[in-house]
């Protein structure tokens, strides 16, 4: 500590003792440099500290070498923290606690920093590594200050027979939830994710939540977030609408944020104004204040190996040491090999930082750690990157040269330089629905799909770009061609994309408005009010737009507009939209067109609606049954009309028998209304819940719409805990059965249709071959079309589309 009147001024203060703070302190203490590390709490690392008791710690990533003067593995958290103590005495380390600083002034050479408590050290440069888990994010519902909501969990143990709701998918949060739903705790724990995906969790720890979701330990609750906070209860918001649980406590695990005032009043500047950003910092980790250099979470790297990396190099860097290049260069310099080009991989990443939109905002120490799950490749014009119906979820960006689209024979549409290309299978994990050519010698780099929903998360300049591309191409597609984009820029400059739970009103007939809504994703139905019952009129799936008949009329909505399941919409404001359409006549007659068909429906309702019976009122409900049996999302769906069928059971043998013995559906299961079933079958959904977590890659859909499955399946079940209609499970093959004729002449075998599971018992004895998802795949490849359709005696069973089943035509033809 200094002395009134004799200051002394190390060469270099420590802020914050956490993995990249101690790392550097430990490297002074071994150079030999004047230092101290300030701490505010009692101990080393608080971070670590508060990790619950027991918590592994994971040494990620694995190709990374370590580079510190303190020891560090894969182990629990108490072993960890006794390692370091003892690191930090044995590299002699000059710690100061209960020093929490309060305000840094001064310049590089005589820097001043002033703790809570009025203490003063002096030192000629500052290395900032207080993280950020001291600054949360909070709830932000109503009843987010109640005071059963905690951010951190101690001890897994201090609860016990509790309703917990975790809020958080990233490693914290699944942690926390594995913790208290430890089976001796007697909790019931649910978590939930606001998305599909838990993009920012390491893959074991997301493996484990999975398995503790399939032993009834945990709820994963996904494309689910809190509405409202009450004593004793939580109101989530689901794709299913609102639903009300038990919650005797919250643990919110939502990220952190820099503590964003406290940098800033030392001159730092961050790269842009979003809550999320990072400081600006040079490739030496110096930030816009000469000598004041900034590590770890703080600048971006939350991994602890990173972030004790980050403080060995640092320390190196204020100490002389230019020569020095950080540990994963050799990792990233094999990347970049391939080019035609020899630069440094700080001149590679700069380069493709510059040149690529998505990539404006990400720091120069994001873009290592993200160029470490990616891929750059150079390609000559005219090579292939992908052909059309060749799987893939990957996101590719041009920075360099152009990317040619093949939308029809010698038919090309260029994308240029710094664009993106790829985002459909970054989306849904369909296969690619175009052939991609490089149209002159071009630079691609390509991002797995763990990487690009990573980008996203952490980086919300990417997120805007990658949403605006994704959006504009959409766009261009729903009005085929006639628009350009610049026509579209005042529209997805700040898109309003809203979430739609299924069931919620988007219009209500009646009321005023001129705003027109795009389809995002999911699906809606269109009713109309007769009689003060809503009558079922049309079915529109992702892709369509509606509300514009409104614009063009200035009439009051004339139809009720909701959602058949959780849904995206694009909300086009009524001005907008009619700037648009004066700028395209062409887009303006179609959308015309569009609207009188629309008007001659609704005509046809109002003529016959003194007509209408109980026939009429059954078609409306069964239309709303099927919406909530998952229709409203289907591309293809079997239904079967319980007036034909005998239960003879033949369209399960007979899709048994075509799937090596195994049932792609069940008869029986599923509900039924009037005489219509629904049962247990793939509804080949437009925006497959199966597709979104598969590690192998292999979910894809056909050129004819079927959603199947190519073999490399590796069991991990994530598709069948994925699909909210329990049509996917998990089962090996049965041995091999004697054939039909055998059977009938003989008896020998099990006969037509699924094998017995005593029979396949009997044939395998001890062998317990691996276990594989089985779904429907419309019986694709076979001749003839679907088994269970073709073996139905009656015609009782048939695989329908939602626009074939509910249309206006069913309703024409029963009352006439």
């Amino acid at each position: 500590m200094s002395e009134p009147g004799a200051p002394t001024v190390v060469k270099v203060a420590i802020i914050g003792s956490g993995p990249a703070g101690l790392s550097a302190a430990s490297r002074a203490g071994q150079l030999g440099l004047s230092h101290v590390l300030l701490e505010k709490t009692d101990h080393l690392s608080d971070t670590i500290f508060k990790y619950q008791k027991g918590k592994r710690v994971l040494a990620t990533p694995e190709r990374l070498d370590l580079r510190s003067d303190c020891r560090f593995g894969e182990g629990a958290r108490e072993y960890i923290l006794g390692n370091w103590d003892e690191d930090a005495a044995s590299n002699q380390v000059n710690v100061a606690y209960h020093a929490e600083v309060a305000e840094v002034s001064g310049a590089k050479g005589a820097f001043a920093i002033k703790t809570t408590k009025g203490d003063v050290f002096h030192a000629e440069n500052i290395i900032l590594a207080i993280g950020t888990q001291g600054n949360p994010n909070r709830m932000r519902c109503p009843g987010n200050d109640l005071p059963h909501i905690i951010y951190t969990v101690d001890d897994p143990e201090d609860f016990k027979d509790k309703h917990i709701t975790v809020v958080g998918s990233g490693d914290a949060g699944i942690e926390n939830a594995l913790g208290v739903a430890e089976e001796a705790l007697e909790n019931t724990v649910t978590i939930l994710n606001r998305s599909k995906d838990f993009a920012r969790a390491k893959a074991k720890n997301v493996s484990d939540m999975m398995e503790a979701g399939e032993n009834g330990t945990m709820s994963i609750r996904t494309e689910t977030q809190p509405k409202l906070v009450e004593p004793g209860w939580l109101t989530l918001e689901t794709p299913n609408g609102d639903e009300k649980i038990a919650c005797d406590v919250i643990v919110a695990r939502l990220g952190s944020v820099a503590p964003r005032g406290f940098v800033e009043s030392m001159g730092i500047e961050f790269t842009g104004p979003d809550r999320e950003a990072f400081p600006k910092l040079s490739p030496t980790f110096e930030s816009t204040v000469p000598g004041i250099f900034v590590i770890g979470a703080l600048a971006g790297y939350p991994l602890i190996k990173h972030c004790m990396n980050q403080g060995y190099d640092v320390v190196e860097f204020i100490n002389g040491n230019t020569g020095l290049t950080p540990a994963d260069e050799k990792d990233l310099a094999a990347i970049f090999a391939g080019l035609p080009q020899h630069k440094p991989v700080s001149e590679w990443l700069d380069y493709l930082r510059t040149r690529v939109r998505i990539f404006a905002d990400v720091s120069p120490l994001q873009m290592r750690e993200f160029m470490l799950d990616s891929k750059v490749a150079f390609y000559r014009g005219g090579d292939v990157v992908f052909e059309k119906g060749d799987p893939g979820s990957s996101l590719f960006a041009i920075a360099d040269g152009e990317a040619l689209v093949e939308v029809g024979p010698g038919v090309t549409v260029p994308i240029e330089q710094g664009s993106i290309f790829g985002e459909v299978g970054l989306i849904s994990g369909r296969k690619r629905g175009a052939t991609i050519r490089a149209g002159a010698d071009s630079i691609f780099v390509e991002v797995s799909r763990t990487a690009a929903l990573k980008l996203m998360a952490s980086v919300p300049g990417a997120k805007r770009a990658i949403e605006r591309i994704s959006l504009e191409r959409q766009l261009l597609q729903i009005f085929k061609g006639g628009l350009t984009v610049e026509d579209l820029e005042p529209i997805v400059v700040d898109p309003a994309i809203e979430r739609v739970p299924a069931g919620k009103v988007v219009l209500a007939e009646g009321d005023e408005g001129d705003d027109v809504y795009v389809i995002r994703s999911g699906s809606m139905v269109v009713e109309k009010d007769i009689g003060g019952k809503p009558i079922f009129l049309r079915y529109l799936p992702a892709g369509s737009f509606f509300g514009e008949m409104a614009v063009l009329s200035g009439a009051p909505r004339n139809a009720t507009v909701k959602a058949a399941v959780a849904s995206e919409v694009i909300r086009l404001q009524g001005q907008q939209f009619k700037a648009m359409l004066a700028k395209r006549p062409q887009v303006r007659e179609a959308t015309e067109a569009a609207v009188a068909e629309r008007a001659q429906m609704n005509s046809f309702i109002e003529s016959r609606k003194a007509s209408y019976s109980s026939a009429v009122d059954l078609y409306s409900d069964t239309a709303s049954f099927i919406m909530k049996e998952g229709l409203g999302e289907a591309t293809d769906a079997l239904l079967i009309d319980e007036n034909l069928c005998v239960g003879c059971d033949n369209c399960e043998k007979a899709c048994a028998d075509s799937h090596e013995g195994l049932s792609r559906l069940d008869r029986e299961a599923g509900k039924t209304f009037a005489h219509l079933h629904v049962p247990t079958s793939c509804r080949h959904c437009e925006h497959p819940h199966c597709m979104a977590d598969c590690p192998p890659n292999v979910i894809h859909r056909g050129p004819d719409g079927e959603v199947f499955m190519e073999p490399g399946c590796i069991g991990c079940g994530n598709c069948m805990r994925n699909c909210p209609y329990g049509v996917i499970r998990m089962e090996a093959a049965p041995p091999e059965k004697p054939s039909l004729l055998r059977w009938l002449l003989t008896g020998f075998g099990p006969g037509p249709g699924e094998p017995s599971p005593k029979w396949t018992k009997q044939q395998l004895g001890d062998e317990k071959p691996k276990k594989i998802a089985v779904k429907c795949d419309m019986c694709k490849g076979i001749a003839g079309g679907p088994a269970c359709v073709r073996a139905c005696p009656t015609g009782a069973a048939i695989r329908v589309s939602p626009e074939e089943f509910l249309s206006i035509a069913r309703l024409e033809e029963g009352t006439d």
